[in-house]
């Protein structure tokens, strides 16, 4: 990552297109990283309050391709959080690249009973 003056984080081009976008056109990767938002470094020292997902149900998507975050660490995450998970191959950006598996998810958790939710 580069670091700017103000410790906002952002990833560089050839890292972005080729490993976060991995799957994404190459010309729609490009634009991607140009208008991305830098990530504050103080994220890293964040103290979260107690996560929903401890008293409420979750949904979860693996990017089975994702080089991010560790597929086996999302797979981790949503055990953790006994979330309905669906596994999709896809870099990190499933949202751009599998739209519509991860439509299906919203929905399936968005039409779950409210004893469910």
């Amino acid at each position: 990552m580069i670091v700017d003056e103000q410790a906002f984080a952002w990833l560089p081009e050839e890292d972005f297109v080729t490993h976060f976008a991995s799957d994404v056109e190459r010309s729609r990767a490009k634009v991607m990283c140009a208008v991305q938002q830098g990530l504050s470094m103080s994220t890293f020292e964040d103290v979260m309050g107690v996560p929903a997902w401890k008293s409420l149900p979750s949904w979860y998507l693996v990017a089975t391709n994702d080089e991010a975050i560790p597929p086996g660490a999302e797979r981790m995450f949503a055990k953790r959080m006994g979330a309905n998970t669906i596994e999709v191959s896809s870099s990190h950006l499933a949202m751009v690249s599998h739209p519509a598996e991860v439509v299906r998810l919203i929905e399936a958790a968005a039409n779950a009973p409210a004893a469910v939710r």
